[in-house]
C-alpha cells in the first residue's frame, strides 16, 4: 500500500515538471514571435514614413516656376544642325539686288530681332537697299507663286532646275511678273519695298531665301553656284 502511494507521488511529480517545462518553452516561443512581428511592423512603418517624406520634398508640376525670357546662353542659342543640301547640278546665279547684307542666314544659332524683340532663327539673308531698287531673278526659272506673307510682306517664289527655289520678300506691291511666267537670270521681277512686318526696323530691304528640295540653305552658298 505504501509502495503504491510512493509510486503515485513520484509519477505525479515528474509529470508536473514536464508540464512546467513545456509551458515555459511555449511562453518563450510566443514572446520571440511577438517581438519579431513587432520589429517587422516597425520596419514597414519606417519605410512608409520615408516614402512620405520623399513625396513631400519632390516638386510637382504645380510647383514649377516660370523663367523670365532673357538672352539665351551659348548652349541655348545652338539649334540642332542639319546637313546642308547637296548641289543639284550646274546653275548660273546672280545677286538678286545691289546692296549691303545686314543680316545673314542663321538656322543653327538664334539671332536677336530688333523688331519683334526676341531671339529666333533667320531663314534667309536681308539686303538693305533704297526703296525702289530693282530686284532681279537670281537664276533662270518659272514664277511659282506670288502672295502676301503676314510676316515678310509681298513675296515672289521662283522654281529653278536642280530642285532649287528662291523666295524674294519685303517687295513693293507693284511687280513685274505673274505666276507661270518664265524668267531669266537678271530679269527684273519687282523693286525693294518695306512690307516685311517682322523686319520693319531694317528699313527698305530684300529678304532673300533659298531652298533646295524643300530644305533651307544659305543663300550665300546658292549664289556661289554661279
Amino acid at each position: 500500500m505504501s509502495d503504491n502511494k510512493r509510486t503515485g507521488r513520484g509519477m505525479f511529480g515528474k509529470g508536473y515538471y514536464i508540464a512546467l517545462v513545456l509551458c515555459a518553452a511555449a511562453i518563450g516561443i510566443t514572446g520571440y514571435l511577438y517581438y519579431r512581428n513587432t520589429d517587422a511592423e516597425d520596419v514597414q512603418v519606417s519605410a512608409t514614413q520615408a516614402d512620405t517624406a520623399v513625396q513631400a520634398v519632390s516638386p510637382t508640376k504645380e510647383q514649377d516656376v516660370a523663367v523670365i525670357a532673357t538672352k539665351p546662353t551659348q548652349s541655348e542659342q545652338t539649334v540642332p544642325a542639319t546637313q546642308p543640301p547637296a548641289p543639284q547640278g550646274a546653275l548660273k546665279t546672280t545677286a538678286p539686288v545691289a546692296g549691303e547684307t545686314v543680316i545673314g542666314y542663321s538656322m543653327e544659332a538664334l539671332s536677336y530681332n530688333q523688331t519683334t524683340r526676341d531671339w529666333r532663327v533667320h531663314n534667309g539673308m536681308d539686303v538693305a537697299a533704297e526703296a525702289g531698287t530693282k530686284v532681279v531673278a537670281a537664276a533662270d526659272g518659272t514664277v511659282d507663286s506670288i502672295f502676301e506673307d503676314p510676316q515678310l510682306g509681298t513675296t515672289v517664289v521662283i522654281a529653278h532646275s536642280g530642285g532649287y527655289t528662291t523666295q524674294y520678300s519685303s517687295l513693293d506691291k507693284e511687280l513685274k511678273v505673274s505666276v507661270g511666267d518664265s524668267v531669266t537670270m537678271g530679269q527684273q521681277i519687282g523693286v525693294v519695298g518695306q512690307s516685311a512686318m517682322v523686319e520693319t526696323t531694317l528699313g527698305p530691304h530684300l529678304h532673300f531665301r533659298v531652298l533646295c528640295r524643300g530644305e533651307d540653305m544659305d543663300p550665300a552658298e546658292f549664289l556661289k553656284l554661279g
